[in-house]
């Protein structure tokens, strides 16, 4: 069993792990996933959607998830870049 870490060990002994695991660039792209963003996403949401119907939202959301083919995706397709 490890021994309890102080939150600065803790901090450490992670960044350790990510480093070893994924690279010090791969840590800092990790990392900056958590980062706060700026500014009011729920008003600036508002600001785009409240001008669009439910079916023009719906089009946007099916045109986005068609394949570069064309072909439709499933709920389980992806697509890899």
């Amino acid at each position: 069993m490890m021994p309890i870490l102080s939150p600065l060990e803790l901090n450490r002994a992670g960044k350790q792990a990510l480093i070893e695991a994924l690279g010090f660039d791969g840590m800092i792209r990790f990392i900056r996933q958590f980062e706060p963003g700026s500014g009011d996403y729920t008003e600036e949401r508002h600001q785009w959607l409240d001008q669009l119907t439910p079916d023009e939202i719906f089009a946007q959301v099916k045109q986005a998830r068609k394949a570069p083919s064309g072909q439709e995706l499933s709920d389980y397709d992806e697509i890899i870049e």
